[in-house]
C-alpha cells in the first residue's frame, strides 16, 4: 500500500499529511516520476500534477488560492437548500463580513454521528487555518473525489488502504483519505460536491459566515431572528474552545441509506452533564416503550420494532434465549453524548441497543454467542464487534427490512 508523507517544517507537518494511494503507475511517492532528459536544462522542473483518484466524482482542481483568508466564525444550517434571497439578507447584516456556501450532512459511522461538508475547494479553503488552505496538494486530492479528515477521526475508522465507508449500508460508497487536515470545529470531514448526490446530502443548506474582526456574538440574535428558530446558529469560536455551542439550537440530518430515511431532521438542545434535550415533537412521533421477547419492556424508535421483535423471536426459536441476559441489557434510546465527547450516537436516535455488557466491552472480541450476533445480522443489524476499534455488545439498526 501507499504510504502517507508530510509535506511541511515545523508544527505543520504534525497536522498536515498525505495519504496517498493507487501507486501502480506512480512510484512511491503516489506521484508520476519525471522522465530523465539526455540534454541538461537551466529550466526548472514542472510540478508533478496530482493524479485524479476518481474522475467520476472529481471537480475541477481549485489551483493556487488566490485572495485573503476569512475566519470561519459562525455555521448555519438548515434542513433544505438555501433561498438567494434569504443569503442576500444574511450578507447584508452589520458585522457579517464574507460568506460561504456548503453543504452538511451527519453520518453514522460505527456508532458516531459525525458531519460532512461537501464544498467547493477553491473556496471553502478561505475559511480554513493558514497551513490548511496552503497545503495545495490536500485540495487537489478533495477536488480529485478524495476525502480530508482529521487524524484521529479517520484513525478510528480508515482501513489498512486508507478507505472509509460513508454509512453502515452496504452500497454506502467508500472514499479514500487524500489528506489528514485539521477541521473547522463541528466538521468532521470534507468532500467534494460531486460526491453529495451518492451520499444523499444537499451541497447548499449550510453557510458559513466571517465576522472578520466583529466579535461573532454580536450578530447571533439578529441572525436568529432572520433565520427563524429552526434552523441551527452555532458560535465556532466558542465550538472551538468546548467542542459545541451550548446556546445553539443544534440539528442533526442524517444522509444516505437507512439512517437518513429513519430518522429525519433531528433537532436538539445540550443539557448539561452530556446530556440532549431532542425536539419534543421528534421524540413524540418516533419514540415508543414496546414489550419484545427476552429483553422485555424496552424504549427505542418505532421503526426498530419490527425487526428486533424478529431477531429476538428468531433467537428464542432456536433455543439461544439463555445466550442473552436481560439483567446485562443497558438499554437502547439515550439522548446524550457519547461519553467524553460531544458526538451523538444511534443510541440517541433509538436505533441502538447495547446486550451482555459485562462480557463485551469496547476495544475486545467479546463474549456474545456468534449464532446470535449472525441472527441479528440477518434481521438488518450492524455489529460493534466487527469494527476496527470493537464494541461487541452494540448492536444498531443497519437496514430497514420487511417483516412478516
Amino acid at each position: 500500500m501507499c504510504r502517507g508523507r508530510g509535506l511541511r517544517g515545523g508544527a505543520a507537518a504534525a497536522v498536515l499529511v498525505l495519504l496517498l494511494g493507487a501507486c501502480s503507475e506512480a512510484g512511491s511517492t503516489g506521484v508520476p516520476e519525471p522522465v530523465p532528459s539526455s540534454e541538461p536544462s537551466t529550466e526548472p522542473p514542472p510540478t508533478p500534477a496530482v493524479p485524479v483518484a476518481d474522475p467520476d466524482h472529481a471537480v475541477d482542481p481549485p489551483g493556487e488560492r488566490d485572495g485573503r483568508l476569512w475566519s470561519a466564525d459562525v455555521l448555519v444550517q438548515w434542513d433544505q437548500p438555501l433561498d438567494d434571497a434569504l443569503v442576500e439578507e444574511i450578507e447584508a447584516l452589520d458585522g457579517v463580513a464574507h460568506t460561504e456556501r456548503i453543504g452538511l450532512g451527519q453520518l453514522s459511522l460505527e456508532n458516531r454521528v459525525l458531519t460532512v461538508a461537501s464544498v467547493d475547494p477553491g473556496a471553502y479553503r478561505h475559511f480554513t487555518r493558514a497551513e490548511v488552505a496552503d497545503f495545495q496538494e490536500a485540495w487537489d486530492r478533495v477536488a480529485g473525489g478524495e476525502l480530508a479528515i482529521d487524524r484521529a477521526v479517520a484513525r478510528r475508522l480508515a482501513d489498512d488502504d486508507g478507505m472509509i465507508r460513508l454509512g453502515n449500508d452496504d452500497d454506502a460508497p467508500t472514499l479514500h483519505v487524500g489528506a489528514y487536515t485539521p477541521q473547522i470545529p463541528t466538521i468532521d470531514m470534507v468532500v467534494n460536491t460531486a460526491w453529495a448526490e451518492d451520499i444523499e446530502m444537499a451541497t447548499d443548506n449550510g453557510l458559513l459566515i466571517s465576522t472578520d474582526d466583529i466579535t461573532p456574538a454580536t450578530i447571533r440574535k439578529p441572525l436568529e431572528r432572520l433565520v427563524g428558530e429552526d434552523v441551527s446558529v452555532q458560535m465556532l469560536d466558542v465550538a472551538s474552545r468546548i467542542g459545541l455551542d451550548p446556546d445553539a439550537r443544534l440539528t442533526a440530518i442524517p444522509t444516505g441509506g437507512t439512517l437518513g430515511s429513519v430518522v429525519g431532521t433531528y433537532r436538539y438542545r445540550v443539557v448539561g452533564g452530556g446530556r440532549i434535550a431532542p425536539d419534543p415533537a421528534w421524540v413524540a412521533a418516533n419514540i415508543r416503550t414496546e414489550v419484545v421477547p427476552i429483553l422485555g419492556s424496552v424504549t427505542c424508535h418505532r421503526d426498530l420494532f419490527p425487526q428486533l421483535r424478529a431477531a429476538l423471536l428468531e433467537v428464542q426459536q432456536r433455543g439461544l434465549a439463555d445466550e442473552i441476559d436481560p439483567g446485562e441489557y443497558a438499554g437502547c434510546y439515550y439522548p446524550r453524548f457519547i461519553a467524553d465527547t460531544t458526538t451523538l450516537s444511534n443510541h440517541s436516535f433509538g436505533l441502538a441497543l447495547d446486550l451482555n455488557v459485562p462480557g463485551n466491552l469496547r476495544g475486545t472480541v467479546g463474549e456474545i454467542d456468534r449464532d446470535v450476533v449472525a441472527i441479528f445480522k440477518t434481521w438488518g443489524f450492524a455489529w460493534g464487534g466487527d469494527w476496527r476499534f470493537t464494541d461487541p455488545m452494540h448492536f444498531e439498526l443497519s437496514e430497514v427490512k420487511a417483516v412478516g
